[in-house]
């Protein structure tokens, strides 16, 4: 299935749910069970990350969204509702650039438009090395966890995700994503539906970066006032009754 492990759950309108970095598709459980009540489900583990192989090739989010087609492909899916989370949301406006025609609606999470600074682009890059020369375990969690969750009692049940991804898929995420171009033209552009989640105490990406993308789309933005970057999995609640209801219109 073109090296992209994944679930498949549920039955209707596809539903490609794209994860956050230093995840894996694992950090959709909180509402996998709902969500499949409403649509057929697809949740890879994004290329190098969980259980899907590290690309051969060089780091590139072009090189993510081009294995997700072949996933879709694979699956017998032609067009697609199409979610992201913070690297899945740029995951996203890379399937935007590369195959808008396979994508019927687009659900933006915790994410941004812009390019990386060149100063958060250096960040990755040591990141990237770190994770090379010493592994993941535990440095990795314990650097990100308090920026992605507002309430740090949720912690917990992330730091396992974190601790098992494989540190050369690590380095090569975070080098796709220092490397990812504006993609605020691409979203200019855009003509289908689209929502936007995003946590009012997102600690990487403030809610302007929601209102960003709306603005942008003409979406709808929809602020969860309890959650941080991850309010797919901090506050299952608060997202779904975002999401169904849009998935059903």
């Amino acid at each position: 299935m073109g090296g992209v492990h994944h679930t498949d759950t549920g039955s209707g309108t596809p539903f490609l749910l794209l994860h956050a970095f230093p995840l894996d598709s694992r950090m959709w459980d909180p509402v996998r069970a709902e969500l499949s009540e409403h649509v057929r489900l697809i949740t890879p583990d994004l290329p190098g990350l969980g259980r899907s192989p590290v690309p051969q090739a060089p780091p590139s989010l072009e090189t993510t969204a081009a294995d997700l087609v072949r996933l879709l492909d694979d699956l017998g899916v032609e067009r697609a509702v199409v979610g992201g989370s913070s690297l899945g949301g740029y995951v996203l406006m890379a399937m935007l650039r590369a195959a808008p025609e396979r994508i019927s609606g687009a659900v933006f999470i915790g994410t941004k438009a812009t390019a990386d600074t060149p100063g958060a682009a250096a960040g990755r890059e040591t990141l990237a090395r770190r994770a090379e020369a010493e592994g993941v375990v535990p440095w990795l969690a314990e650097s990100t966890l308090p920026n992605l969750l507002h309430d740090q009692t949720a912690a917990a049940a992330l730091r396992p995700t974190i601790d098992s991804q494989p540190p050369a898929g690590v380095a090569w995420t975070a080098r796709a994503m220092a490397a990812r171009p504006d993609s605020r033209e691409t979203l200019r552009a855009l003509d289908l539906d689209a929502l936007v989640v995003h946590g009012a105490h997102d600690a990487l990406m403030p809610p302007e970066a929601g209102r960003d993308i709306a603005d942008l789309t003409g979406a709808r933005l929809h602020v969860v006032p309890t959650a941080g970057h991850l309010p797919g999995h901090e506050t299952p609640r608060d997202f779904l009754d975002a999401v169904v209801p849009w998935l059903a219109r």
